[in-house]
């Protein structure tokens, strides 16, 4: 299904949309822009009342790290989109598959058990979302003649 760069750019999109939303977690954490996403999340921890001092500070550090730490993945998807897949290296396929697999996993399976239901839909999307153009380019890896190892430098 669908042209390879289709897929690749795709990814980019993605990367970029995963990056601006990590950025406004991080910045945007104890604001009215955030009020959605805190009262999706806040009644699972805290019940319907309104949050201690101490959980709002907590929650504002969290989001910080966490947005910041989402950011950085939709960077790490960029890059890995804008190069050596696009050149179709075998190991950039093989690191997006497997990092998006174990984030998925671990970070779906603690959602699910705190009953953070609304970051399992969230992440769902998002797996689905790289998942996609991953599965559909996987025989362009398989042909490609690319070594599986990382690129070496020369000196």
């Amino acid at each position: 299904m669908g042209n390879f760069y289709f897929w690749q750019r795709w990814l980019l999109v993605v990367g970029i949309i995963v990056s601006l939303f990590g950025l406004f977690i991080s910045f945007f954490s104890g604001t009215a822009l955030f009020a959605l996403f805190d009262s999706l999340i806040n009644p699972v921890f805290w019940g319907a009342g309104p949050l201690p001092d101490d959980a709002k500070a907590f929650q504002k550090w969290i989001y910080g790290a966490w947005g910041a730490t989402v950011a950085g993945w939709g960077i790490f998807i960029i890059f890995l989109a804008r190069n050596p897949f696009k050149k179709k290296e075998k190991w950039s396929w093989h690191c997006l598959w497997s990092g998006l697999l174990l984030w998925f996993i671990v970070d779906t399976g603690f959602s699910a058990y705190f009953r953070v239901y609304m970051n399992v839909i969230l992440n769902t999307f998002l797996f689905l979302a790289v998942l996609i153009p991953v599965f559909f380019t996987r025989k362009q890896f398989v042909r490609s003649p690319r070594n599986c190892e990382a690129p070496t430098t020369e000196n």
